[in-house]
């Protein structure tokens, strides 16, 4: 509104004059002041609160700002009957520059490229192409969407994955000698939730029965050791000892071993049936003595190795007694029976032996290391016990 009254081109007649008061009257009779000009730099300020009347030096009184020369422009209206030229238009602007040359430039510029960035970029569309592919017909399959929120129930994903993201944390603090106790827990609890919970939920969908009981076995099981400590120490860390005694295959052969151990267990869910098929009851109890046997022999074991070891690693005397009788080795006996009766309980022969084979070429190869060592400390008398209890691990066979 107020532009537009600048602009017009008459003034009211009730326009007061020069040294009266500047107000205006809009009453319908009057009649309008043209607008003769307005500062260049106005147009860049708020309007005035009030309309005041510019006309000639002779009789009006000029604007309230100085009138500089060069500083008085021709008012512009709101309203323009111009009209945007194609030049102006920035989408189109940028065609400007095409040309047909300019395409011919362009490939040209190709020929520089190394045929490796071809590969790569070939590569990544490659990838791109094949996960788009892959979640789309993920996202049109009727089985998931009618058993996605089944699967979910019964066995939460989002919790399996982040308790390993937490095991794969702790192990990093653990590499650098920073884990706690509650760190080290988790490193053990994620590690056996994806051997005995997360296959089995993976090939079924839910989880009941042996991965449960397997899952908080395997923590019994592998907690001996640091039992062991709290029993003689108070705690659970070990001491400091001689670096010598702390033997270890080469770093790949233990990777390849864990490996292995993963992969035999997964082979395992998915060879057995389904769950609910395995049979109950009394058919179970041969399981169950495994597993017993099986606890007792690695406590024992552990237990023995301690009461002639100095800070439960280095050994003061040769180990004869208990389990010792029998297998030279019998920790890594049990850990290997452990696994035979995992697989045995889901019902999955084939798995068992793809688990003792990788298992006897790990261990046999260090059980040679410690050997050695032995022979190294005691001399003849492990010798005499090495020939009088011949087999390493299996009692009458190897």
């Amino acid at each position: 509104m107020e532009a537009v009254l600048l602009c017009w081109k008459a003034v009211p007649r009730a326009t007061t004059p020069l040294g009266e008061s500047r107000k205006f009257s809009f009453r319908h009779l009057n009649k309008h002041l043209k607008c003769n000009s307005i500062r260049a730099d106005s147009r860049t300020t708020p309007l005035l609160p009030s309309f005041e009347a510019i006309k000639s030096p002779s009789i009006w009184r000029g604007a309230s700002f100085p009138v500089r020369k060069g500083s008085w422009v021709s008012p512009r209206c709101s309203i323009s009957s111009s009209t945007v030229s194609d030049s102006d238009n920035p989408f189109l602007g940028q065609f400007k520059t095409f040309s047909f040359g300019s395409l011919v430039e362009k490939v040209r510029d190709l020929k520089k490229v190394k045929p490796i960035d071809f590969a790569k970029l070939a590569l990544v569309l490659s990838v791109v192409t094949l996960a788009a592919r892959k979640l789309v017909t993920l996202a049109l399959d009727p089985f998931l969407w009618m058993y996605f929120s089944w699967t979910w129930l019964f066995w939460p994903w989002f919790i399996a994955v982040g308790l390993a993201g937490y095991g794969i944390y702790c192990f990093r603090r653990h590499w650098l000698g920073e884990a706690n106790a509650f760190e080290q827990l988790g490193i053990v609890s994620s590690v056996f939730t994806w051997l005995t919970l997360v296959p089995p939920a993976y090939f079924n969908g839910y989880l009941e029965g042996w991965p449960y009981v397997f899952f908080l076995a395997y923590h019994y099981f592998f907690f001996f050791n640091v039992t062991v400590r709290k029993r003689l120490y108070g705690d659970y860390y070990a001491r400091s000892h001689d670096p010598k005694w702390d033997v270890n295959t080469p770093l790949w052969s233990r990777v390849l071993f864990g490996v292995g151990v993963m992969v035999g267990h997964w082979l395992a869910a998915f060879e057995g049936p389904e769950l609910h098929r395995l049979p109950g009851g009394w058919a179970n109890l041969g399981i169950w003595i495994l597993i017993v046997v099986t606890m007792l022999m690695h406590y024992d074991s552990t237990l023995y190795l301690a009461r002639y070891s100095e800070k439960v690693v280095v050994p003061t005397a040769v180990v004869q007694f208990g389990p010792y009788r029998w297998v030279r080795h019998p920790i890594y006996a049990s850990t290997m029976l452990l696994f035979a009766t995992y697989c045995t309980a889901l019902r999955a022969p084939l798995s068992l032996l793809f688990l003792l084979a990788v298992s006897l070429v790990y261990y046999n190869k260090k059980a040679k290391l410690e050997e050695e060592l032995m022979v190294e400390n005691f001399g003849q008398s492990y010798s005499d016990y090495a020939d009088k209890v011949r087999h390493k691990f299996i009692p009458f066979v190897y």
